[in-house]
């Protein structure tokens, strides 16, 4: 693998998701992330807009594409604890992964 563990993506930008408190919750996932002195291991990043529009704040996670919508500060202990570290995706807040665009759209 590369150079972390996990890869977490959180939209910030667009029309709905920093009308939702993305960017709050970006900052208290990567203060997590931080505070369990794994930032070596878990990359929280800012994202573009991840297309799914009236779903957010929308995030995913690397490797194992498993995409949370309507995540809320609340939810960020839950997502760190149980997730991010324990290995185990939180099933209430997963969104299903977007259809890929077929080559040629």
């Amino acid at each position: 693998m590369g150079l972390y563990e996990k890869h977490v993506f959180v939209c910030v930008t667009g029309k709905v998701c920093p009308t939702q408190g993305s960017e709050a919750v970006w900052q208290e996932l990567r203060n997590g992330v931080k505070a369990a002195g794994m930032l070596e291991k878990i990359r929280v990043n800012k994202s573009g807009c991840l297309a799914q529009c009236g779903h957010g704040p929308m995030m995913v996670t690397y490797p194992e594409a498993t995409w949370y919508a309507q995540v809320t500060l609340e939810d960020v202990p839950e997502i760190l604890d149980r997730h991010l570290l324990g290995g185990q995706p939180v099933e209430r807040l997963q969104y299903p992964a977007p259809e890929e665009p077929e080559a040629g759209n």
